[in-house]
């Protein structure tokens, strides 16, 4: 069975303009994302999925610098993107990584590649953890992508989730220390980036924020750190949450 990461990423944003190639200790963002999801066991296929924007034309030269694969896809419909970069890397199943999530940590993937090797299911809902992660099918995907009726597919989970024609699981025996508390991981505005910022360069000797578990234990003795982008986490579920309700709304 043919399987993938996909990292998905592409450089337009708004809140935080250009933040896949912003630098943190002379490395991109992207990078950190691409050191840590290396680290993966279960499959050697790690794409760069990102759009055909001429703007992200430096993603796709990031991504051959760092030895990885990329594909070009549609702007906004994250689903075809997908779907045409399995068909083009004959890719039967694959674990998504969010560009913003430079912490992103590879055992999370393992845990997800497991259970779709092990169970018969379609999707994988690793929601709600530091980092969301999804297990997918692409048979399913091909089918999410013929029914689905708008092309925003920021949001992906309720395509597969409430749609009620996939065999979904949660993802399991996920150790306690990937479990949200009031940490936020995600890449989306200013100070996310001074967060990261602050991490990486009290961690970076020996290449410490590599390792998940040191960094959680450095942001429990650090709770200044914390408390740079914790109070995000409420807006950001609050645009989720609209967001995940107007899909729906659209698609009913």
């Amino acid at each position: 069975m043919n399987q993938a990461l996909f990292i998905t990423v592409r450089t337009g944003s708004t809140r935080l303009p250009n933040k896949a190639v912003l630098k943190i200790d002379n490395l991109f963002t992207i990078e950190y994302l691409i050191e840590r999801v290396k680290l993966i066991t279960s499959t050697p296929l790690i794409v760069l999925c990102t759009t055909t924007l001429p703007e992200d034309d430096i993603l796709c030269d990031i991504a051959v610098e760092n030895g990885i694969k990329f594909f070009r896809g549609s702007v906004e419909d994250k689903l075809q993107r997908w779907l045409e970069a399995a068909q083009h890397f004959n890719v039967s199943e694959f674990v998504n990584a969010d560009g913003d999530d430079i912490f992103y940590d590879a055992p999370l993937a393992d845990l997800c590649f497991k259970q779709l090797n092990n169970h018969d299911v379609d999707f994988v809902d690793g929601s709600g953890l530091y980092n969301d992660v999804y297990g997918i099918k692409s048979s399913a995907l091909k089918k999410v992508y013929k029914i689905k009726d708008t092309s925003e597919t920021e949001f992906i989970k309720p395509y597969f989730v409430d749609s009620g024609i996939f065999n979904v699981e949660r993802l399991k025996n996920v150790p306690e220390i990937y479990h949200k508390t009031n940490m936020r991981m995600t890449l989306d505005y200013p100070e996310d980036l001074l967060f990261f910022e602050s991490v990486i360069n009290s961690l970076k000797q020996d290449k410490q924020y590599l390792d998940f578990s040191k960094i959680v234990k450095f942001l429990i003795e650090n709770e200044d750190i914390v408390d740079i982008n914790s109070h995000l986490d409420k807006k950001w579920k609050e645009n989720q949450i609209k967001s995940t309700k107007l899909i729906l709304k659209e698609n009913m």
